[in-house]
């Protein structure tokens, strides 16, 4: 039997209004420990909100955050219990990361040490003696990162990450954060690099206007948009015939078949019993972006 992974972040009945508009709609989900959520929406739906009520930036109008059960202002170590990018980065232009750093675990109570290693696990050791403000916007993000890793948390809420990376700190960052979940950390965390995502994130949450209007895992979420089978043998046209029989909805290509209304299983089955030997049998999955749009269209808040 598979035991879950236990609940590092909960939120119920999240909702957040500012004035007359409502921001956040009743949200609620949940990010499980050793488990990467990707947090998907266009700008203005209420990602950035939601994540600032989980770290208590924000006060929620209504509905809890908690973290392993407490709420963030609760916690009686939160720097070891969450890390977070939430609203950007943004340090003193004349300091340097080192010290950036130190200033950060003095006052979480943290061994000074911890700051050359999330320094040189962020590869950014040769620049620790380098001024914040002389730094790219890659470099910052990297900061960034190497100031929410400073606890070791257990919760990661990252907002847009990889913002100003090029394309092998993008593969850095999803390296380093799948490392992470593997090793039993909690990771939430918004982009809009669809593709890192679906490459990433072990599930996906998709809000619009304030709602969530998805919550799947990357694989289930894709396929069922899709939809369809694909299927290729050693006798294509009598498995087409023989699938016919069956009721199924039969596309022939240059490369096989595209069967609709019968499951992966179902198909393989079917050509078993025929005595058709499969060279290729997978359900068709659609692309995480295109199924992005399906949902969020005309979502975001002005």
């Amino acid at each position: 039997m598979v035991v879950p992974e236990p609940v590092a972040v909960e939120v119920n009945g999240l909702t957040k209004r500012f004035k007359d508009q409502l921001a956040v709609d009743d949200v609620s989900f949940q990010v499980p420990a050793g488990k990467v959520v990707g947090f998907l929406g266009p700008n203005g739906a209420g990602k950035s909100t939601t994540m600032r009520m989980i770290v208590g930036l924000t006060a929620p109008s209504s509905g809890t955050a908690t973290i392993h059960g407490t709420p963030f202002h609760d916690l009686k170590d939160p720097a070891r219990m969450v890390g977070s990018i939430v609203d950007g980065v943004d340090y003193h232009p004349g300091r340097r990361a080192i010290d950036e750093l130190r200033i950060s675990a003095l006052a979480a109570g943290l061994p000074r040490s911890r700051c050359d290693e999330v320094l040189e696990l962020v590869g950014l050791q040769a620049a620790a003696r380098k001024r914040v403000g002389q730094f790219s916007l890659g470099m910052r993000q990297r900061m960034g990162l190497a100031q929410a890793l400073l606890g070791e948390p257990e919760v990661l809420l990252l907002d847009e990450p990889a913002n100003g990376l090029d394309p092998e700190g993008i593969h850095w960052v999803r390296q380093l954060l799948r490392h992470l979940a593997d090793e039993g950390c909690a990771i939430l965390v918004s982009s809009h690099l669809l593709g890192e995502v679906s490459r990433l994130a072990d599930d996906v949450l998709v809000i619009r206007q304030g709602r969530i209007v998805a919550e799947s895992s990357v694989a289930e979420l894709t396929t069922a948009a899709s939809g369809g089978v694909r299927v290729a043998s050693v006798d294509d046209a009598g498995l087409e015939r023989a699938l016919g029989s069956a009721g199924a909805e039969v596309t022939r290509t240059a490369d096989g078949l595209i069967v609709a209304g019968m499951e992966t299983r179902e198909v393989g089955e079917l050509a078993f019993g025929a005595g058709i030997a499969v060279t290729e049998l997978r359900p068709l999955t659609a692309e995480l972006e295109d199924i992005f749009m399906e949902l969020t269209a005309g979502g975001g808040i002005a």
